[in-house]
């Protein structure tokens, strides 16, 4: 399966109507749909109790355990749609890079990607080699029922970015020192990439996500300029390859206030806002004709109730004139957040904001 199969549309599924599906599509809401980043993970007891003794990338290859830690948060705090639960560094897996995620580091490549000859560890990705990942989708769809599935993909720069690194940076020297000195290799990277995300991403579709994120996570490391010449084409290529699905695309990054019109010119539908831009100047910013995402600070949760709502209301104040509103974190929910701190917040837009 390579990006340029042309896909075929979706047929509206038992989750069309949604209140999240409705949002994307920047359509009138019973009220403000909720869902939270990493909400299916560490923060939960049960979560930690069926992971026990099991490595994570195994837990992303059983679908018996994937169906049960992707229903977990919406049974438990009722929020407006699931996420799959996996990592972005599956497909690479998927096609025989050899990688592991250790715990308190991250995702570690044993051989990281520099020079062109490199490049051939990287084949297409093909359905076969993520079946466990078609069959746990059509687990959670027939529980799932009206309650929509995302799926995602980690975005062609962030992949890139711990294969050249070898893992988890803070600088991100290696990658960037392969964009600006060898801007050829770079983009044959990064369209290899963009190849094994779209085909990712579309077994998910096909086997019933309603619909996608793609996670920049570390695209705030760049200048726009950098951005648009050297990362946007690859993000493009992606949102492309599954816009005949006819699925709401949400594309999301940390520290990207800079970034936000720029990853809304990549294709997306839905544009993820992190905390430090308001959700009335984050839309400014993207402009008209797109739904946005977010933008709680993770952190104000670990505050008193009161301080929650206030902030909540923030948000909430800030998003009240957007085409479409999805509530969500800046980013993904801290590990040691109180489970009930997320479930009240569910309880608490969804009273604010019912119409």
């Amino acid at each position: 399966m390579s990006a340029n199969d042309a896909p075929r549309a979706q047929q509206p599924s038992a989750a069309y109507d949604s209140a999240f599906l409705k949002a994307c599509r920047r359509e009138p809401v019973p009220h403000t749909p909720v869902w939270f980043m990493r909400q299916a993970g560490r923060s939960l007891p049960e979560y930690r109790k069926v992971r026990e003794g099991i490595p994570m990338l195994e837990s992303c290859m059983r679908p018996d355990l994937v169906t049960e830690i992707t229903l977990q948060p919406v049974r438990r705090h009722g929020v407006d749609a699931a996420i799959y639960f996996s990592d972005i560094v599956v497909p690479l897996k998927a096609i025989g890079i050899d990688l592991d995620i250790k715990p308190g580091v991250g995702p570690v490549v044993e051989r990281p990607i520099r020079t062109r000859e490199d490049l051939a560890q990287l084949r297409d990705l093909t359905p076969e080699d993520v079946s466990y990942v078609t069959e746990a989708i059509g687990l959670l769809t027939r529980e799932l029922g009206a309650t929509p599935l995302i799926g995602f993909a980690g975005a062609p720069f962030t992949l890139a970015s711990y294969l050249v690194e070898g893992g988890p940076s803070r600088t991100y020297e290696n990658a960037k020192a392969m964009m600006y000195g060898d801007p050829e290799l770079w983009s044959d990277l990064l369209d290899r990439l963009a190849d094994i995300t779209a085909a990712f991403l579309k077994v998910q579709i096909e086997a019933g996500a309603s619909a996608v994120q793609l996670f920049d996570s570390w695209a705030g490391a760049l200048a726009p300029v950098d951005y648009r010449r050297s990362v946007l084409p690859a993000s493009a290529k992606v949102f492309e390859a599954v816009a005949g699905y006819g699925v709401p695309r949400i594309h999301f990054g940390v520290g990207t206030g800079e970034l936000l019109g720029l990853m809304g010119e990549a294709g997306a539908d839905v544009v993820g806002v992190d905390w430090r831009v308001p959700m009335d100047e984050a839309a400014r910013r993207v402009g008209p004709g797109k739904a946005l995402q977010g933008n709680l600070d993770p952190t104000v949760l670990f505050a008193p109730t009161e301080a929650v709502e206030a902030k909540t209301r923030e948000v909430l104040d800030s998003a009240k004139d957007l085409e479409g509103h999805v509530f969500n974190l800046g980013h993904g929910v801290m590990p040691s957040t109180d489970p009930d701190a997320l479930t009240r917040l569910v309880e608490h837009v969804h009273t604010l904001t019912a119409r």
